[in-house]
């Protein structure tokens, strides 16, 4: 099982140890791409700050985060289960895992992102902002320059089993899965049970736990129909609707009586 998730805007600062090693990063057929990001990110914001901020889109209060793009070869890295925080994140809690737990989410869990395109929580990086919808001068739309070296890397790494995509719209757009591989992929909505409404802070804390329950129960679901099952097994209350026809993904409905 490959679960896809959403990056958080808040991320933990970055360590004290050794500075960032691309070479080290899960998904090798993404580098390239990841360099290109990497340098034009780090020379923007250490060329004009004012610049920076608005490319990125942050507020007067967050002038600080392009400062601490400009440190992104020398701050010190932490493992991307680390860096991420965040209401999903922190409904995950993977620092409380046991260890086979820990075990499935660093096989399982690949966390998108508009400056690394995907990382394994086990991959080493610094704290950093950028996120899929910025436009930089120089390559454009990273939605779009993700897209390419996303569909050759990603059905491998996918494999055979069920795909899990717990992302946001934006993460969504630079690898949607095709053919066969869609047709093994859910998509999941937490709904309000009460008004059948997202409501996004208890959305991604219920995707939270859901992944959670996941990995501390060690079920391996193979397909979307076993995913169902899984999940109703562990307590939740699942509406689901079967794709229209082959090379579509499925669509899961989690309902939630009460917002926390």
């Amino acid at each position: 099982m490959l679960v896809l998730l959403p990056p958080s805007e808040g991320k933990a600062p970055s360590g004290r140890g050794a500075p960032l090693k691309p070479e080290s990063l899960s998904l090798a057929g993404l580098a390239e791409a990841r360099q290109a990001v990497l340098d034009e990110l780090v020379e923007l914001c250490a060329a004009d700050e004012e610049k920076a901020r608005e490319v990125l889109g942050l507020s007067e209060g967050l002038r600080g985060e392009v400062a601490k793009n400009t440190e992104l070869w020398t701050a010190g890295a932490r493992p991307a289960g680390q860096i991420y925080t965040g209401v999903l994140y922190d409904a995950l809690d993977l620092a409380s895992l046991d260890a086979a737990a820990k075990r499935r989410a660093a096989r399982s869990l690949l966390v998108f992102s508009g400056l690394w395109g995907a990382v394994r929580v086990t991959d080493r990086i610094p704290s950093y902002r950028c996120s899929m919808g910025v436009r930089l001068p120089g390559l454009g739309s990273l939605g779009g320059h993700w897209r390419t070296p996303m569909a050759a890397v990603l059905p491998e790494v996918a494999g055979d089993g069920l795909v899990l995509d717990l992302r946001s719209s934006s993460y969504a757009a630079a690898w949607k899965p095709k053919g066969e591989v869609a047709g093994r992929t859910v998509s999941v909505r937490v709904l309000h049970a009460p008004t059948r409404k997202v409501v996004s802070h208890f959305n991604k804390a219920t995707k939270g736990r859901i992944v959670r329950s996941l990995m501390e129960s060690g079920a391996v679901p193979s397909g979307p129909a076993e995913l169902v099952e899984a999940l109703r097994d562990l307590g939740y209350e699942v509406e689901v609707a079967a794709p229209g026809g082959s090379g579509k993904a499925w669509m899961l409905d989690v309902l939630v009586s009460e917002i926390h």
